[in-house]
């Protein structure tokens, strides 16, 4: 069977730390059944696996042909493992996640990076030749490439991963690649309300805290938002001018937390520009909720596809 010439049924999974999202999904790209359950990350790979398994057959209808997986960490398409992952799901860093998935279903399956997958619903179809970068802020920081209207994958899968660029902002952070000085340190969500704390504000447990304390003043909260954003956009204005995409798309739930945010990240960007690309902004996602399971089940269509019980390469 070859990726490219599906017409039946795919199932779509969006695996992420803590929720399993699952999705029937037609040819036409309708949602024909649905299912969540808790990503039991601390369990261990085989047990995510497990529950992808469960989470698969809760929505397969008659004559679904494929599985499709978004999932956090570094995942290689052609052999369908993860090549590198934080701790968010214990011992998933060098899960072979596509093999494992068709042995337990039985159906071929092909895998790609959650923020990879949901990215590629945001280029307007076979057709579009654009370039893109996307950026998704919360938890971490992920993103995405596109080049000539295709998504970029790069070496074991790692392209894209912009939170882990150098960032002067966050010199001296660590990251939780294990690194230092890297965007995420000081610009997801997690890593604004640590440093809201540093400048001296009261301890919060969220960002929402300390994005509401900054709706009322509140010089530490406006601080350490504003920083994580001006980081951000700096990053992608330089990676802008290294690429020259048709588009800069930024996701996440980082940058809704309203305006302080957006501006400040937008001029940074717009002040990083070179002069052809003076009228290039950033803009919020068109996809909703629904974007990485439609863009997971996409992926059968246009990735390797890994077979039960076989071994070898991929079709």
């Amino acid at each position: 069977m070859t990726a490219r010439h599906l017409d039946a049924p795919v199932v779509g999974l969006d695996l992420g730390g803590t929720k399993i999202a699952a999705a029937l999904v037609g040819p036409d790209g309708t949602v024909l059944a649905r299912h969540t359950l808790p990503t039991p990350a601390t369990e261990g790979a085989e047990a995510v696996l497990d529950a992808l398994a469960v989470a698969a057959r809760a929505v397969r209808g008659h004559g679904t042909i494929a599985i499709g997986v978004a999932a956090a960490g570094v995942i290689d398409p052609v052999t369908g493992t993860v090549t590198n992952a934080t701790d968010t799901i214990r011992g998933w860093a060098g899960t072979a996640l596509a093999a494992g998935l068709a042995v337990r279903t039985g159906l071929p399956v092909a895998c790609d990076n959650d923020v990879r997958a949901a990215a590629a619903t945001e280029l307007d179809g076979p057709d579009d030749d654009a370039g893109m970068l996307y950026a998704a802020v919360g938890t971490g920081v992920g993103g995405a490439v596109a080049a000539a209207g295709r998504m970029l994958h790069g070496a074991a899968g790692i392209a894209g991963h912009l939170g882990h660029l150098p960032s002067p902002e966050a010199d001296g952070l660590p990251c939780t690649c294990g690194a230092t000085g890297h965007l995420e340190a000081v610009a997801a969500g997690p890593a604004i309300t640590a440093h809201c704390a540093r400048l001296g504000g009261a301890p919060a447990d969220r960002l929402q805290t300390v994005a509401a304390r900054a709706a009322e003043g509140d010089p530490h909260a406006i601080a350490a938002i504003t920083l994580g954003a001006r980081a951000t956009g700096r990053v992608l204005g330089g990676l802008a001018n290294a690429l020259g995409p048709h588009r800069v798309v930024v996701a996440g739930g980082v940058p809704r937390i309203g305006p302080l945010y957006w501006d400040a990240l937008c001029a940074a960007f717009a002040a990083e520009l070179m002069p052809p690309l003076r009228s290039l902004r950033p803009r919020p996602p068109r996809g909703g909720a629904d974007a990485a399971v439609l863009g997971a089940a996409a992926l059968p269509r246009t990735l390797p596809l890994h077979h039960p019980h076989t071994t070898g390469a991929p079709s």
